[in-house]
């Protein structure tokens, strides 16, 4: 039998951007590679707006459609762990409502955001199970990240206020 990831080029961008760069490649917790590599984007990103933020993750969500699932078929896998395209958008969400570069605000929407997608309360479990292709990989991660955004921006505003 075939290793899904042998079939993985890092030289086609469409393998190259669903891997997250190459960070879902990790041997160890690729999700929670594929989200740290996903951090310094998000700084890059609201360094120039909040605006530029949203567009990216719109154009993101989008294109990750495409990416994950092109990347899921070429290696014959539904979802495989070394996809984190959709773990690169669901932190991009996770930190919208509170867009701030502060590392402490940063890392607790970071451990929020994997709490949720690896946990995968429902409704995330449900969607993970029944809604499949490019759409569906990205589908849990963008819930877990709209789950992540509200429990981030409450504990932000009304713990921290």
């Amino acid at each position: 039998m075939d290793n899904p990831i042998s079939k993985i080029r890092l030289s086609n961008p469409v393998h190259l951007l669903a891997t997250g760069f190459g960070s879902g490649l990790s041997p160890i917790v690729p999700g929670t590679m594929g989200t740290l590599a996903a951090v310094p984007f998000y700084y890059l990103l609201v360094s120039f707006s909040p605006i530029v933020l949203a567009v990216a993750i719109v154009l993101g969500s989008l294109i990750g459609v495409y990416l994950c699932g092109r990347t899921s078929g070429d290696m014959g896998v539904h979802d495989h762990g070394s996809i984190v395209w959709d773990e690169f958008v669901g932190f991009w969400i996770t930190m919208f409502l509170v867009p701030v570069t502060d590392w402490q605000v940063v890392l607790a929407g970071f451990i929020i955001f994997r709490f949720f997608d690896m946990v995968k309360p429902w409704p995330i479990s449900w969607l993970d199970k029944q809604v499949h292709g490019g759409f569906g990989i990205m589908l849990d991660d963008i819930v877990a990240g709209l789950m992540s955004m509200v429990t981030l921006w409450m504990g932000y505003t009304y713990l921290l206020s």
